[in-house]
């Protein structure tokens, strides 16, 4: 493996990064992520393509527009930057098989979702539908995930979440979750099995806890606070992609069953 490949992974990732920028501002708003060309929010200025290099134009043009000289969010390069890091850190651990393809698939869901979820609240159907079709799809080709698991995964991912958030609500009168959540739960499930959607509810319930009470200690938020769910449970299913496995054995060896 030489780091030429790396870099070029990286690149790659990149690119899809970019595009995942137009997925994130366009999809809520309902607008086609084909056309019209990607142009300034602030101005409508087209972009050219010069002006539309991953990471490099937004260095060159120190982070605003060419034409209005607004400030350029300094969420598009963060989103190419953590797209290009995945597909190089996806790359080093699985190589060129099947499980890279599609494990950066749902990477690249789950970057567009966590973001789109900070901005809006929302997690659109239209990734996780067709990313619960497609994941239980390629459970017939990756070499970490089979029907049967993927089947487990979507229902138990799921159906704890949708429990979780019907007693929370029961109990306290408050949305604790949205369906959303739940619909992503089956998608994660699909891709990588009723294993990784345990482990990710899990991981994200102890995550989102930690930032919960961040908020009321620290930033003077309420109990009552709304604070997007669905990056809890996308980062979650990212750290098992790389470390799950082995942090499921760190466990059962830590509890006497391994």
């Amino acid at each position: 493996m030489t780091a030429g490949i790396i870099v070029s992974v990286f690149i790659f990732g990149l690119i899809i990064g970019s595009f995942l920028n137009v997925v994130i501002y366009r999809l809520p708003e309902h607008q086609s992520i084909v056309f019209p060309a990607s142009h300034c929010p602030h101005c409508g200025k087209q972009i050219k393509p010069y002006d539309n290099i991953p990471l490099v134009s937004y260095i060159m043009l120190r982070g605003r527009c060419r034409y209005c000289g607004e400030k350029i969010s300094l969420r598009y390069p963060a989103v190419e930057l953590i797209t290009g890091l995945l597909a190089a850190g996806l790359f080093i651990k699985y190589g060129f098989t099947v499980d890279l393809m599609v494990f950066f698939v749902l990477s690249a869901g789950l970057i567009a979702i966590t973001f789109i979820d900070i901005d809006r609240m929302i997690i659109p159907n239209a990734i996780s539908y067709p990313g619960i079709v497609l994941g239980f799809a390629s459970s017939f080709f990756v070499s970490t995930n089979n029907p049967v698991s993927a089947a487990i995964g979507i229902l138990a991912g799921a159906g704890i979440l949708f429990a979780t958030a019907f007693i929370y609500k029961r109990v306290t009168g408050v949305e604790g979750m949205g369906m959303g959540d739940v619909k992503l739960m089956a998608m994660i499930g699909a891709f990588l099995g009723w294993e990784a959607a345990l482990f990710t509810v899990i991981i994200s319930a102890c995550i989102g806890s930690i930032a919960g009470i961040f908020l009321v200690v620290f930033a003077g938020k309420g109990r009552k606070h709304a604070i997007p769910y669905g990056p809890f449970i996308s980062a979650s299913a990212i750290v098992y992609l790389f470390y799950g496995q082995t942090l499921i054995t760190i466990y059962l060896r830590m509890i006497g069953y391994a």
